[in-house]
């Protein structure tokens, strides 16, 4: 027994000199004993800058001054782990019984370098092979790994980096994290902020099998990020390297604060596309960096969106979508445009604007989006069902319309705006069933003349204002309305020779051709069609410079014995009021020229008449003179020559 006691008294004192002597050994000392140890473990670098303290029970911990810990010999230069101060502590207990249970890792300002390539990333921590145990023979069975877990870990104004095949994913700043991992089957939740403009990013994750996760397999994943403006949501299955299935949500109140918060400060979101916004569907991510989404709602404003997209995520993004709509409403769209004060606009009463256009949207991304919706309401105009497919390539866009309903017709045709050198406009489309009116009221303030028409043109427009553009107008087109109406004038009134102003013109019909050069369009050869006139028309619409300089001309088919009698009218100023007043110089040229032919008519009748009674015959035109004056001189001949002869 007393044998037993001086033993236990001696195990006893030996511990004791040996905790005595690790806690009484100089920090460098016990620094580097703690650094060989984990090179052989571990075959990585531990390094400390400062003086290393150490407690036994009940928590063998460990705290440090500056820290780096090596990286895997096939990843960067740069260590996994650096920090101005370090403290680890893990209970003693547990680890007498086989376990190693993490009570706490605190760093001050780390910076962690995560690194995945080739299947296998720098987390993951191996002893390193003695050069006998690889010499040959059958290599050494794998042993089980022990369970490892994590009470508490707490990174302040951490740097946080992921590289994944030399290329780096994620650099964030000043963030400041803690994990928890309590037991192996339980799951590992981890938080973290960090400031951005405008306030703060909170991120919470959770992981209910992290073993999985870790091992390089697909496994549960909750993801919520909080931020100015907005928050995002996820919950399905991901993998460690960054590859994602599952629901994701996205919900703003402030859609431009929060892309402040991530870097896009400036990015004004026009009204009805997202200001406030609520997008939910089925998102898959693959490492390639495409990202699908499946049963998509987006609710942005007051619009709402159902469909699909695949985007990939390249410089500037590839985006594929098929989007169907309720009724769509962009009719405040231009509110986001700041036009300055510098006073380069103008109103619509001045002329077209000469604000610049900035068309730098045209090559934020490229790719091909559907769009159908019943109704789509846009700055001054709205258009009906229609079949929209926008493609867009390297700053040039393509809308195609398949069709469209547009002032109450269909419009078939496409529309270009190519910003590759220069802005320019063109297109080249065919309508039918248009709303004259509508048509005329919206696109250059015109209300006098209503009808149902059918069109085509082709059209282009080079420059960076809408004032350039229209100015530089070229192309051709026609057009052919049915019965209408023409408001401002009466042609019944003006061709009954009173002033025609006032009232209204119904016409059957209406025809006409033109070119476009220069932003004026010319036309030549219009035709109206009324029950008892026809009338033509020639002249230049200034798009321009919006005025017109038109000579129109009708005829009463049934006047003048059926002959007809021209009155022109010349329409003359600008769209927003232009005169409309018979062209005189015509009517007395018209007047004059008929006064001259009744009076060489009446004289050439009086003339046959004498002749007539010179000759004793009638005559009825002067092509008969010659035949009266040969038949009478044959007569005479023929008595002169009886009287000869002895005829009595």
């Amino acid at each position: 027994m007393k044998w037993l006691i001086r033993i236990l008294f001696i195990l006893v004192a030996v511990v004791g000199l040996v905790v005595g002597a690790l806690l009484l050994m100089p920090g460098d000392k016990l620094g580097a004993l703690l650094a060989e140890q984990v090179k052989a473990e571990t075959g990585r670098d531990l390094t400390f800058s400062g003086d290393v303290s150490i407690s036994f029970w009940p928590v063998l911990g460990l705290e440090t001054g500056p820290v780096t810990f090596g990286n895997a010999d096939w990843a960067g230069s740069e260590p996994m782990l650096s920090a101005e101060s370090l403290s680890f502590g893990v209970d003693a207990a547990a680890l007498w019984g086989g376990e190693i249970r993490i009570k706490r890792v605190f760093a001050d300002s780390p910076v962690l370098r995560l690194e995945y390539a080739n299947g296998r990333g720098n987390w993951e921590l191996t002893a390193p092979t003695s050069a006998a145990s690889t010499g040959g023979g059958t290599a050494p069975a794998p042993q089980a790994t022990q369970p490892i877990t994590l009470d508490r870990l707490e990174l302040s104004k951490a740097r946080l980096i992921f590289v994944e095949n030399g290329a780096t994913k994620w650099n964030f700043r000043d963030v400041n994290l803690s994990a928890q991992w309590p037991g192996v089957s339980a799951p590992m939740i981890m938080e973290a902020n960090m400031a951005v403009p405008g306030g703060t990013v909170q991120v919470e994750l959770k992981l209910p099998d992290l073993p999985a996760f870790a091992s390089g397999g697909a496994a549960p994943l909750e993801l919520s990020m909080t931020a100015p403006g907005g928050r995002i949501a996820f919950n399905g299955r991901a993998t460690i390297e960054g590859e994602m299935d599952g629901k994701t949500e996205v919900k703003t109140n402030n859609t431009d604060a929060i892309l402040a918060a991530f870097g896009q400060a400036g990015v004004a979101v026009p009204n009805g596309l997202g200001r406030v916004a609520d997008v939910s569907g089925q998102m898959t991510y693959t490492r390639d960096g495409r990202v699908s989404l499946r049963n998509m709602t987006a609710v942005l404003d007051h619009n709402r969106f159902d469909g699909e997209a695949d985007i990939v995520i390249s410089a500037p993004p590839q985006i594929t979508a098929r989007l169907r709509a309720g009724d769509l409403d962009f009719s405040t769209f231009a509110d986001t445009v700041d036009t300055g004060s510098g006073g380069g606009g103008a109103s619509a009463s001045d002329g077209w604007s000469t604000t610049p256009i900035d068309a730098s949207a045209l090559g934020l991304a490229n790719g091909s989006i559907r769009l159908t919706a019943p109704s789509i309401a846009v700055p001054d105009m709205t258009l009906g069902q229609s079949d929209l497919t926008l493609t867009l390539d390297r700053s040039r866009a393509v809308l195609k319309m398949q069709p469209a309903t547009l002032f109450s017709g269909q419009l078939n045709g496409q529309v270009v705006a190519n910003n590759r050198n220069g802005l320019s406009v063109g297109g080249n489309f065919k309508a039918e069933g248009i709303d004259v009116q509508q048509a005329l009221s919206t696109l250059g303030g015109i209300e006098r003349l209503t009808g149902t028409a059918s069109a085509s043109l082709e059209f282009l427009g080079v420059g960076q204002t809408e004032e350039a553009i229209m100015r530089s107008l070229s192309g051709k087109g026609d057009i052919a309305v049915g019965k209408g109406v023409i408001s401002g004038f009466d042609l019944n009134r003006l061709m009954g020779r009173g002033e025609g102003s006032g009232g209204t013109t119904v016409f059957n019909s209406l025809t006409a051709s033109f070119t476009m050069d220069g932003g004026n369009l010319t036309n030549n050869d219009l035709l109206m069609s009324l029950d008892n006139f026809r009338a033509d028309g020639a002249g230049r619409v200034g798009i321009g410079a919006r005025d017109i300089d038109y000579l129109f001309t009708p005829v009463a088919l049934r006047a003048n014995s059926g002959e007809g009698i021209a009155v022109p009218v010349r329409i003359v100023g600008p769209w927003s009021d232009p005169s409309i007043r018979p062209d005189l110089t015509k009517v007395i040229e018209a007047a004059a020229e008929g006064k001259l032919k009744d009076l060489e008519n009446d004289t050439k009748t009086k003339v046959l008449e004498k002749v007539g009674s010179e000759l004793d015959t009638t005559i009825t035109d002067t092509d008969q003179i010659e035949d009266v004056l040969k038949d009478k001189l044959e007569e005479e001949a023929k008595k002169g020559l009886f009287k000869l002869f002895g005829g009595d």
